[in-house]
């Protein structure tokens, strides 16, 4: 799991000390022709992933391999990077355990020998420490503290949860506004679990909704990280009377999918006639089953890149690239295919920068400076992005069974969090 800020600042700043002076045992120059880099040869690039496919509450964000298949695909598809293709592994499973998270790094390092790792996608990432000690360009959803700050590691919408000193991203509350209708007099409760990440959560966002206007009636992290409770009635008593005694607007649910699915069951039995969000839902396949489709009926799903429901050409080549690597079937589109596809996307990009001297000192040389406008996930800068969000994003609502634009994708101006 993430550590507590203070840690994570102390841990960063050793670890840039301690690539600085121990240059011999990851230091790729770029005077070095591939043969000698890790992972890269004279024509190919070796990539590996990390995904939780696995979890004990039964969520899966396996899509996320399919998605940077498709998106690596592509690429070999058009002659490869600079003329090397991309050999890619596939995803190490690591069943949202840090332990095995931590172990699926050190293999696909120490054992595969891959140049970088995309994407990386759970809710824990012990395996960063590792990861950035050993130099290892690594791209996922920055949604987790270790996104933020260490130099090798690359969220592909930038750092979704900043250090203080740093900027929060207001998409959410402000895309919200649409939706409520301004936020004057407007009341939000937020809820997550009772973890680090949770804790972190329920800091970032009670400062981003109350800059943007809303009063936050209540911000806890305390269901536990563990298993979905069976009894939901400790959080919605509470939570429901937190606005003076009555209902809040907003309730705001920083949790995965089967967490939502018990608490906005348990909330709608209430007769809650507000709004109900959170950041995870955006996935088609929910719709298969009657019961969780009732259950996130009417929720508003935060995004951090472009809507399916987009008509662009980039939105209409991502289509094509998943189909094709889901063997040419129409599979149900899903925000964790985004996220591997942009993970890979965004590697793809700054390794094309590098030029045919691909190491890892070309690459970061590459990703200082970085720079693209008009992607799915918004106009990317590098190193930016490494301390705060790119800022843009969407919200779609789920409602009589598809997924509807509610807010459209739009980029907001961050702000300082304290």
């Amino acid at each position: 799991m993430s550590r507590p800020i203070r840690a994570i600042t102390a841990t960063v700043a050793a670890l840039l000390l301690a690539t600085a002076c121990n240059s011999t045992a990851t230091d790729n120059s770029p005077s070095n022709k591939g043969s000698s880099v890790r992972g890269v040869t004279d024509d190919s690039i070796k990539v590996g992933g990390i995904v939780s496919m696995t979890t004990a509450s039964g969520y899966s964000k396996k899509d996320t391999d399919l998605g940077a298949r498709a998106r690596f695909d592509r690429a070999n598809a058009e002659g490869g990077v600079n003329g090397r293709k991309i050999d890619y592994l596939g995803a190490e499973d690591d069943g949202q355990d840090p332990a095995k998270n931590l172990a699926a790094a050190r293999k696909l390092v120490q054992q595969d020998k891959v140049f970088a790792i995309a994407p990386m996608s759970s809710v824990t990432f012990s395996g960063a420490d590792f990861l950035q000690k050993q130099a290892v360009p690594t791209f996922g959803w920055g949604t987790l503290p270790s996104f933020c700050g260490p130099t090798y590691i690359y969220g592909y919408g930038g750092c979704m949860v900043p250090m203080p000193g740093g900027t929060i991203s207001q998409t959410w509350p402000e895309g919200l506004k649409n939706v409520t209708d301004g936020s004057q007099g407007k009341s939000v409760a937020i809820l997550a679990n009772d973890n680090d990440a949770g804790t972190f959560a329920i800091r970032t966002y009670k400062q981003s909704f109350a800059s943007a206007g809303y009063k936050v009636t209540y911000a806890k992290a305390s269901v536990p990280a563990t298993s979905v409770p069976s009894d939901w009635s400790a959080y919605t008593k509470e939570l429901l009377r937190s606005d003076g005694g009555k209902a809040p607007d907003v309730v705001v649910s920083v949790m995965q999918t089967p967490y939502n699915i018990g608490l906005f069951t348990a909330v709608k039995r209430t007769g809650f006639k507000g709004v109900l969000t959170d950041p995870t839902d955006y996935d088609p396949g929910l719709l298969a089953k009657s019961a969780t489709k009732q259950a996130l009926d009417g929720v508003q799903v935060l995004l951090s890149f472009a809507p399916f429901e987009s008509k662009t050409p980039d939105m209409e080549q991502f289509k094509a690239d998943i189909k094709k690597a889901a063997g040419g079937k129409d599979v149900p589109l899903n925000m964790h295919m985004m996220t591997g596809y942009m993970s890979a996307d965004l590697f793809l990009a700054i390794a094309d920068k590098a030029g045919e001297e691909l190491t890892v000192k070309s690459f970061q040389a590459a990703a200082d400076g970085f720079s693209d406008k008009g992607t799915m996930v918004g106009d990317r800068e590098l190193p930016r992005g490494q301390r705060e969000s790119f800022g843009c994003g969407a919200l779609v609502q789920l409602k009589g069974g598809s997924y509807r634009v509610s807010s459209p994708f739009k980029c907001y101006d961050p702000i300082p969090f304290k």
